[in-house]
């Protein structure tokens, strides 16, 4: 009896910590939303392409069809709207897209986070966008974690971030700390140091080559070029870009270490609002590795940096104005989007 006795005055303390763990995980769970969808669409209309038999002389045409695009979405998403954001649809799927989710602050102090997966199939090719990240926002601090891939961009990184948030006012503050992150080796680049003859016999290292009609066969014995004018305009950049995709993916993945400064700014009324963000990455730490990014930049320095701004003005009941967009620069790698415009209602 002694020993159940211990035991149970044992247990009470694990059992009070699983209850506050599960009370603390429905709280963070509460208001999310958990989201799959595929939508799709048609593409670019059928081409079609004339050419003159060289042999017969008689025209003939080839179709060119692009399949159609789709995009298949999960998520699962914790983001506390702005005031001047209004829900566009009843449901989430996965095509929803919105400036302030990069945004160096939200709307609630707490934990905020959104995870996503897409894979899409658009004018025929095929690429992987990915964003998850979690925020963090206390009226002192900021913590972030963020991973993404963006295929049109060609770009996948992992960041952390951690910084001391000091509030000038209620609308504006601004912020400094630290940021690391782990990236493919940017700036590595296998043909610079080649020229002229040194890009075909890449090529032909990679199983590319000539039958005695002059046209370029590739390693499973397609023709991909009816002759050098064709190779040397079309085929040979395909090749390299390839070739310069497989070599930087057979380097590790690099640690950048960099200081970070920022502001945050949000000011709203009903007729006005104005959000405006930023982060500049000035000083960077040398890291001492062959395929730093730091080696591959003169003077071993570099500015990153990331902004966004969302205006809206409704001048009068008629006349809307508004504006936003974000734009991102890492490791000389560009990213961004944007929208302008008037809305003009006739009453």
């Amino acid at each position: 009896m002694k020993k159940l006795l211990i035991t149970l005055l044992c247990c009470v303390p694990l059992l009070v910590q699983a209850q506050q763990l599960k009370d603390w995980g429905k709280k963070q769970l509460k208001f999310a939303t958990f989201y799959t969808a595929v939508t799709g669409n048609n593409s670019l209309a059928d081409i079609s392409i004339y050419s003159i038999n060289p042999a017969t002389g008689i025209l003939e045409e080839n179709i060119e069809s692009t399949p159609f695009d789709y995009t298949l979405a999960f998520g699962v998403r914790k983001i506390a709207r702005l005031d001047y954001e209004n829900r566009k649809n009843v449901f989430y799927n996965g095509t929803e897209t919105s400036v302030s989710d990069a945004a160096t602050v939200g709307n609630v102090e707490g934990l905020e986070y959104l995870f996503e997966f897409d894979y899409k199939r658009q004018q025929g090719s095929k690429f992987v966008d990915q964003q998850h990240f979690l925020r963090y926002v206390h009226d002192h601090w900021i913590l972030k974690v963020e991973y993404v891939q963006d295929g049109f961009a060609d770009l996948r990184y992992f960041e952390a971030s951690q910084r001391y948030r000091y509030n000038i006012a209620k609308e504006f503050s601004l912020n400094i700390g630290l940021v690391q992150r782990f990236s493919e080796p940017y700036g590595f680049d296998p043909l610079s140091e080649l020229a002229g003859a040194d890009f075909t016999n890449i090529a032909i290292e990679q199983g590319y080559g000539t039958n005695f009609e002059g046209e370029w066969i590739n390693p499973s014995g397609d023709i991909v070029a009816e002759n050098n004018i064709v190779w040397n305009a079309v085929t040979l950049p395909n090749v390299l870009n390839e070739y310069v995709d497989q070599e930087r993916a057979l380097l590790p993945y690099q640690w950048n270490h960099s200081l970070v400064l920022g502001y945050d700014y949000y000011h709203y009324t009903k007729s006005f609002w104005l959000h405006s963000w930023a982060s500049v990455l000035p000083l960077h730490v040398s890291a001492k590795n062959e395929y730093s990014y730091t080696n591959f930049v003169d003077g071993n320095t570099w500015f990153d940096y990331t902004g966004g701004l969302i205006l809206g003005w409704q001048v009068n009941k008629q006349l809307g104005l508004f504006s936003q967009g974000k734009y991102h620069k890492y490791w000389n790698r560009s990213w961004h989007d944007f929208s302008v415009g008037f809305n003009y209602r006739i009453i």
